[in-house]
């Protein structure tokens, strides 16, 4: 039996002033080489809660500084799909984050960061409801959905 190995993270929705989402495309963690669009975030480090991974996320992920994420407005917790993972499980809480709309900046990029993310661009809802492309979480048109309306 595989050992259980939960990754916690921590997620952003970045939202610009047209409530337009901030994704990434990256490489998942799979020898098929899949790729798939994500929002902004990543794992929470020894001695961080979320908010202060989500925080520190942010900046190195997009350059964007700020003092507070607010309230987790949703939690994941997932099987990983992905065969070179090195985790078996996730656990993810989600934040949003609301910004002038910006160009995301990689100055803080890991190297495996500059390997994995393809390119990222701002989504409306409507885009992100008719893309084909892979999203994760699958229903996050239905969660940007549900933060756009507050229902």
């Amino acid at each position: 039996m595989t050992e259980r190995i939960v990754r916690p993270t921590s997620r952003l929705l970045v939202l610009d002033e047209h409530d337009r989402l901030l994704l990434m495309m990256t490489k998942a963690p799979d020898t098929s080489g899949a790729a798939r669009w994500i929002t902004p975030g990543g794992g929470v480090d020894p001695g961080e809660d979320h908010t202060q991974a989500a925080v520190r996320e942010l900046l190195e992920e997009t350059g964007q500084v700020v003092a507070d994420v607010g309230p987790v407005v949703r939690v994941d917790d997932f099987v990983v799909p992905w065969d070179d993972a090195d985790h078996t499980h996730g656990h993810a809480e989600f934040f949003v984050v609301r910004l002038p709309h910006f160009e995301v900046v990689d100055d803080g990029w890991t190297d495996d960061e500059r390997v994995d993310i393809l390119e990222s661009r701002w989504w409306s809802l409507a885009e992100l409801e008719a893309t084909d492309d892979p999203v994760e979480p699958a229903d996050l048109a239905a969660l940007l959905r549900e933060v756009l309306t507050g229902d």
